[in-house]
């Protein structure tokens, strides 16, 4: 199960620190780009979330890898979790096409397997 966790984790990482770069780096210019969830936040809001995102994505890997406060690991599932719950309450608000939900879903619910996975499952150090 440690191996499964680490691919999740990994694959949640570089799916959001690529997200997340793109909304820090455009900021509301993504709304340009059909991300009408975007016209709800002002520009400093979709570069936070975008951060939030880049943060969360290195989170999942780097207290884990290096084995220093690891329970940041747990800390970040979490917040991407929370992240994908309010990114799917944006689409809706917007009534962007529930196709634009899935995947978040998706994410969202994996965050949510590494940060059960590593709290009860298959936690650091056991």
């Amino acid at each position: 199960m440690n191996i499964v966790l680490w691919i999740v984790a990994g694959v949640l990482a570089a799916a959001f620190l690529f997200a997340g770069s793109f909304k820090l780096a455009q900021g509301k210019k993504v709304e340009e780009k059909g991300m009408r969830w975007a016209s709800l936040f002002s520009d400093a809001g979709v570069r936070a979330i975008g951060a939030a995102e880049v943060l969360g994505g290195l989170g999942l890997i780097l207290p884990a890898a290096t084995g220093i406060a690891t329970w940041l690991t747990l800390a970040a599932a979490a917040g991407l979790v929370i992240l994908a719950v309010g990114a799917i309450i944006a689409h809706s608000k917007v009534k962007d096409p529930a196709q634009a939900s899935l995947p978040i879903g998706v994410l969202g619910l994996l965050a949510a397997l590494v940060f059960v996975g590593r709290l009860v499952i298959e936690p650091f150090g056991a």
